[in-house]
């Protein structure tokens, strides 16, 4: 029998060592950690990569970008911004890694490779300082964004199943 092969993806991105940056990393390594999600859904930290990324959405059908994005919102705004719009939102790079997936974004249009299906949930950062951790209103935006995430999931029909793990924070 053949690997089911995955047909959404919830991507991560950020930096972890620049404080609320790594908000996109976190809510993917923590959605990954409390829920179990379906072989038809992949779950990656894509961190700071750039055009690696691009194999990753190669023929996804829904792909769901979480990242810091500021939009002169309150610390901890969560936004969601879907299709066409996704490409514009990061138009306003704040962080060199925006630049990066504006790229992956605009490659995977030429190639046709664009999944059906982009959304981006971009959470207002509070402070983006050299340093480990999310300050405490960015961390509520994230927990927001995880059930954000799994709605639209179920929303699709994959079945996400939570694990009973609550957050750490």
């Amino acid at each position: 029998m053949s690997q089911v092969e995955a047909k959404a993806l919830v991507l991560g991105i950020g930096n972890l060592l620049i404080g609320d940056e790594g908000v996109g990393c976190r809510a993917a390594t923590e959605l990954a950690r409390r829920y179990t999600l379906p072989p038809g859904v992949e779950c990656v930290d894509g961190g700071t990569a750039g055009f690696e990324l691009l194999t990753l959405i190669d023929d996804k059908e829904h792909l769901i970008l979480i990242d810091a994005l500021r939009n002169d919102q309150p610390p901890g705004t969560v936004v969601m911004v879907e299709g066409e719009q996704v490409p514009k939102a990061f138009l306003a790079r704040t962080t060199p890694h925006q630049l990066g997936i504006c790229d992956v974004l605009a490659a995977a249009q030429l190639s046709e490779t664009m999944p059906k299906n982009l959304t981006l949930y971009g959470i207002e950062p509070k402070q983006l300082d050299v340093g480990i951790g999310l300050s405490p209103e960015v961390e509520a935006g994230m927990e927001k964004t995880i059930g954000a995430v799994v709605q639209q999931l179920r929303h699709f029909g994959y079945e996400v199943k939570s694990n009973g793990i609550q957050s750490e924070y």
